[in-house]
């Protein structure tokens, strides 16, 4: 479970305080994934930072009673001078697990052949974005956190492989996926919120959520 208790966030964009969160709250249960509708610019990369712990809020409480993941795309605790190899069973060490299985599983699923011996700081930003979803796969999380969606990449077989095991995952955990674009979420989520004016407004399905969202950047 996560849940926000009347969080609140802010920044000062040197002219006046942008305001992300206002008094927010709200909750995500295991089994029961959820989408965040909210335009470009309104934080939606803050609040997955604060879902994951990588952030604090101003005001109010997180409460984490689950395995959250990194959001995806996040490269916090790789190394770019270090190989794919060597990452990915430094990280499978930091969370107890197997560095064969996660190696393993992470040349599978990247299929960057003999990139993945080489530093992860010469990979091109499509081969990052396989190698930290791949990586964020590998350790099995209760809830995985995505920022817009499956990673930037046009490999064919890799979203096919991906897309299948987020599926499979999907029916023992959970995905928060924050996007701009209602038909990111559609394919995970049948529940979603929309982000306004600091507020979440929670909505019991997507179709709803969708309605607002429509009317809100269009009006």
């Amino acid at each position: 479970m996560l849940e926000f208790v009347n969080v609140s966030k802010s920044f000062w964009t040197g002219k006046q305080r942008k305001i992300i969160l206002d008094q927010a709250s709200f909750r995500v249960e295991i089994g029961h994934s959820v989408g965040i509708l909210a335009q470009n610019g309104t934080g939606k990369t803050t609040i997955i930072n604060m879902m994951a712990g990588l952030e604090k809020p101003d005001e109010g409480r997180i409460i984490r009673t689950s395995r959250i993941s990194f959001p995806l795309g996040f490269m916090g605790g790789v190394v770019s001078k270090h190989t794919g190899t060597e990452n990915a069973r430094y990280i499978a060490r930091l969370y107890g697990l197997d560095p064969d299985y996660v190696e393993a599983f992470c040349r599978y699923l990247t299929g960057i052949d003999e990139y993945f011996d080489m530093a992860v700081g010469t990979y091109s930003a499509g081969m990052r974005a396989r190698f930290s979803f791949a990586l964020m796969l590998a350790l099995e999380f209760d809830i995985y956190l995505i920022d817009e969606g499956m990673p930037g990449t046009t490999d064919v077989e890799f979203n096919r492989k991906a897309g299948s095991i987020l599926q499979d995952r999907l029916q023992s955990s959970t995905v928060i996926i924050v996007s701009h674009q209602a038909n990111i979420l559609e394919k995970y989520c049948r529940s979603a919120a929309v982000l306004r004016h600091g507020k979440l407004v929670m909505f019991d399905t997507l179709e709803e959520a969708k309605q607002l969202y429509d009317y809100e950047t269009q009006s």
